[in-house]
């Protein structure tokens, strides 16, 4: 199964890195003819902006669109999340979206750099054990549209992971996971195996 993952700008490898160990063929997508025969696209965490306008730039947005339409898993992480997003309450003038999921995001929703922290997160749909999120100067989800489940909340109740159909967000970075990288320990690989489960369909 070939899963693509947008390798405009952010962390478009670590993703890589993770699909590889669960054996799918994943492959860095840049251009459109590199979208061919993909079960499914990943759309990952950086700078959203710079994102959607290298994606205009390169004649992504309507192949993505119509991966969407025609049922292939999409998933977008952090940036990736408010790309896929209808609406985002503190867009900048001319910020691109897809407008796929029916979600309004708010994009700095925790403030700065600086204010970037881990939490842990009940995921009902990953089984009982809790879901390590990592939050880089992430977005929330403030608005769902009523086709559209929540996954995830903070403590707070902040929704912070949702799924419409073939379509998944999160705000926070899965492939990031601490034991994913930065420890011997196993990495937390739920997300990631749920979504191949999805793009599988």
């Amino acid at each position: 199964m070939k899963i693509g993952v947008l390798a405009l700008q952010g962390d478009f490898f670590e993703h890589v890195v993770m699909l590889r160990r669960l054996g799918a063929e994943a492959l860095e997508v840049r251009l459109p003819a590199e979208m061919e025969g993909l079960a499914g696209l990943i759309l990952p965490g950086g700078e959203s902006t710079t994102i959607g306008k290298l994606a205009v730039a390169y004649g992504l947005v309507e192949p993505i669109r119509a991966m969407a339409a025609a049922g292939r898993a999409l998933w977008g992480t952090c940036a990736g999340m408010i790309l896929l997003a209808r609406q985002a309450a503190d867009g900048a003038r001319g910020q691109p979206l897809l407008g796929l999921l029916d979600i309004t995001v708010v994009r700095n929703g925790f403030g700065r750099q600086v204010d970037s922290f881990e939490a842990d997160l009940a995921v009902p749909r990953l089984g009982q054990a809790p879901f390590r999120g990592v939050f880089i100067r992430a977005p929330y989800v403030q608005e769902c549209g009523p086709g559209v489940e929540v996954l995830a909340r903070l403590e707070d109740g902040k929704v912070v992971a949702v799924q419409q159909g073939n379509l998944l967000g999160t705000a926070f970075h899965p492939e990031l996971t601490p034991t994913a990288f930065y420890s011997e320990a196993p990495a937390d690989e739920r997300f990631h195996r749920y979504f191949l489960e999805a793009a599988a369909r």
